[in-house]
């Protein structure tokens, strides 16, 4: 596969963007494509309710047992899919096609939100129901999601993708803020039915948009592989494409060893400022918002070289400012630190996934865009040290440590890589040439 200028492209798809207007500024002419619209439209409605319904599946499951532990039950039974199904799911991706992969996931949950509603209407929902429908859709994001990453690129192509990615990571971002209160305040206002009623309204709105957008399939047919092939295969790509094996380890870094200090953010509100549970609301509102001021900067920067140092440099930033944040005795004072820190953690992991995007092929680019996802659902195993850690050392010594592991490995990890260092050269190669042919024992040094 070999990327051709814009100027020269006729793909249906990307036919549209090709002359963008030039008093736009470049880092919004992505939205001059209409199928980016769409998809960009159908993600924000999708996320809201994804993020929503993780609240008021929450607080459902306390009304109906009063224990504890059915609120981690019924988060894990989704986590657990979501990382044994994610390599499996990108293999899918890799071999269907990609939109009608979509609208299946996408009308599965749609299911088990009309599941629920009618067992909460006639009064028959138990918590077995949640745990049962909760897991259906922790096996349906496996593969809805690699879905979504791997059409981006089809749609927007590849210079225009790093900002594809920054406005989709943003709405994510805005998502996790927004989603939550906004069903909280429907459930207060009117009932839990009223939030299965809205969020069935958005994922119905997601799964129109995604219709308006083209088929799209791998640009390489895998049908009449094994599937158990295709997946082992994926893991070959990786260790014969030595840059996309160093994003993939470095975007790792920051997700095992400082992201789990929000699943501790409770304990810390505590035991540092005695702030309870408001505060620890401000301070998840606070890295939400991080992460969309994260994606603005990733937008207005462009989709320009110099990938490498932005990301690195930003991944270190991430560690020291949330090293002053655990050191910063004033609350509302330690709010600048932390919303600093998630800006430069969202920007770091939003170039480093868009540099994996551009350099691999696209018949393997579901099962590396699974390979991403899979990052997210693993960071939970890094909350096991941070937390023991926390009951040993105090909350604020776990993360302080955690953040100066990170600032360390992330320097060794620039020196002991030449790939690192090369990945500009890498990333710029493969927009020009096209990324290595998806064969197995191609190489890249």
């Amino acid at each position: 596969m070999r990327y051709t200028p814009r100027s020269t492209r006729s793909s249906p798809i990307t036919s549209v963007s090709e002359n963008p207007d030039p008093a736009r500024p470049s880092a919004f002419a992505v939205f001059d494509v209409p199928q980016f619209r769409w998809l960009f439209i159908g993600n924000i409605t999708f996320f809201f309710a994804m993020q929503g319904q993780m609240l008021t599946r929450t607080l459902l499951a306390w009304e109906l047992t009063g224990e504890a532990t059915s609120l981690a039950y019924v988060n894990l039974v989704v986590a657990i899919p979501l990382v044994f199904a994610s390599v499996l799911g990108g293999a899918v991706t890799d071999r269907v096609e990609r939109r009608q992969l979509i609208v299946i996931g996408q009308s599965l949950i749609i299911a088990n939100e009309v599941f629920i509603l009618t067992l909460l209407l006639t009064g028959n929902l138990q918590f077995w129901h949640m745990l049962c429908t909760a897991f259906v859709a922790g096996c349906a994001f496996p593969f809805i999601m690699p879905a979504r990453m791997a059409i981006t690129m089809k749609v927007v192509g590849p210079q225009r993708l790093q900002s594809a990615m920054a406005f989709q990571g943003g709405a994510l971002n805005l998502s996790r803020v927004v989603g939550p209160a906004l069903m909280g305040v429907i459930i207060a206002a009117y009932s839990f039915a009223a939030a299965y009623y809205l969020s069935i309204l958005l994922y119905c709105a997601a799964v129109l948009c995604i219709l308006q957008l083209e088929r799209s399939r791998s640009s390489e047919s895998t049908d009449q592989k094994p599937l158990l092939a295709d997946i082992r295969y994926g893991f070959s790509y990786i260790l014969h494409h030595r840059p996309v094996l160093i994003c993939l380890l470095f975007g790792l870094l920051p997700m095992f060893l400082a992201m789990p200090f929000q699943n501790i953010l409770v304990m810390l509100a505590e035991q540092s400022w005695g702030v309870g549970e408001s505060g620890v609301g401000i301070l998840m509102a606070t890295g939400g918002v991080g992460g969309v001021f994260g994606a603005i900067w990733v937008v207005r920067r462009g989709d320009n070289a110099g990938r490498m140092g932005f990301m690195l440099g930003s991944t270190v930033a991430f560690g020291v400012f949330l090293a002053l944040f655990t050191l910063t005795s004033n609350f509302y004072l330690a709010l600048l630190p932390l919303l600093i820190a998630n800006v430069c953690a969202n920007a770091s992991q939003t170039v480093n996934n868009a540099a994996v995007q551009l350099l691999v092929d696209d018949s393997v680019r579901g099962r590396m865009s699974s390979f991403m996802m899979l990052s997210f659902g693993l960071t939970p195993i890094g909350v096991f040290p941070m937390a023991i850690a926390a009951d040993n050392i105090g909350a604020a010594n776990a993360i302080l440590g955690a953040s100066l592991l990170l600032v360390a490995l992330t320097v060794l990890f620039y020196f002991f890589s030449p790939t690192l260092r090369r990945l500009d050269a890498a990333v710029g190669s493969a927009m020009e040439d096209g990324p290595p042919a998806g064969r197995q024992g191609a190489t890249t040094g």
